[in-house]
């Protein structure tokens, strides 16, 4: 396949085990099929930037698709947890937190490439609004699917490093991305109020209620 790493310089050889551990799916090396996703994260900063190019050989690699019909928001949600900082901290999210990585977790580190959502600002609002108990499953499920929400792609692995190969790189202005990706922003989280702002149902299922009743994957209640 061909997948594209948004930076503000040029990435000839990329860097096991390199990033930072708070990404998404900790160290890794992060990457998408969207030339124009990956040129709006390199210009994240409002400074222009490069969508590096290449060819990435999956033959013969484990893969983990956290988007697959086998998992769940609520695994995506688990591992989010484990490497992410900066979560509301209080009694409840905490527990959530705790409770999400016991029964939901998937063990990112057995897998070569990883494929899932990409936890954009607002999209870690809108996670945060669930462990916190703000909103439901259904409406973190709807809120996931506003503004065009990116899936990435990341390395993991020694072997996946050594199949990923250097096309090109395709310059990214900021005068245009920066501010299609913020535009993008925007759109999500006013979609997201609107919606936030219609009274969940009573069948709603929030995340005290799965703690509470012990659910598990496979459990109906959260597809």
């Amino acid at each position: 396949m061909i997948v594209y790493h948004g930076s503000d310089h040029i990435v000839k050889t990329p860097v096991y085990h390199g990033g930072k551990r708070t990404n998404d799916y900790g160290y890794g090396f992060y990457t998408t099929e969207s030339p124009d996703l990956a040129k709006e994260w390199a210009c994240a900063r409002d400074i222009d930037g490069f969508a590096n190019q290449y060819e990435l050989n999956t033959e013969g690699l484990k893969v983990l698709n956290l988007n697959s019909p086998k998992y769940t928001i609520l695994n995506w949600l688990a591992v989010l947890t484990k490497f992410r900082s900066y979560w509301q901290r209080s009694s409840l999210s905490e527990e959530a937190k705790n409770y999400l990585q016991d029964h939901f977790y998937v063990d990112v580190e057995q897998y070569d490439l990883i494929i899932g959502y990409r936890a954009d600002d607002s999209y870690f609002s809108f996670a945060q609004d669930f462990i916190s108990g703000a909103i439901s499953l259904q409406k973190l499920s709807e809120a996931m699917r506003l503004g065009k929400l990116g899936e990435q792609i990341v390395l993991k692995s020694k072997r996946a490093f050594e199949q990923i190969s250097f096309l090109d790189a395709e310059p990214a202005m900021a005068e245009k991305f920066y501010e299609k990706k913020v535009a993008r922003d925007l759109e999500a989280r006013r979609a997201y109020r609107a919606t936030r702002g219609i009274t969940d149902e009573v069948s709603g299922l929030f995340m005290i209620d799965i703690m509470r009743e012990r659910i598990e994957n496979g459990d109906p209640r959260i597809r």
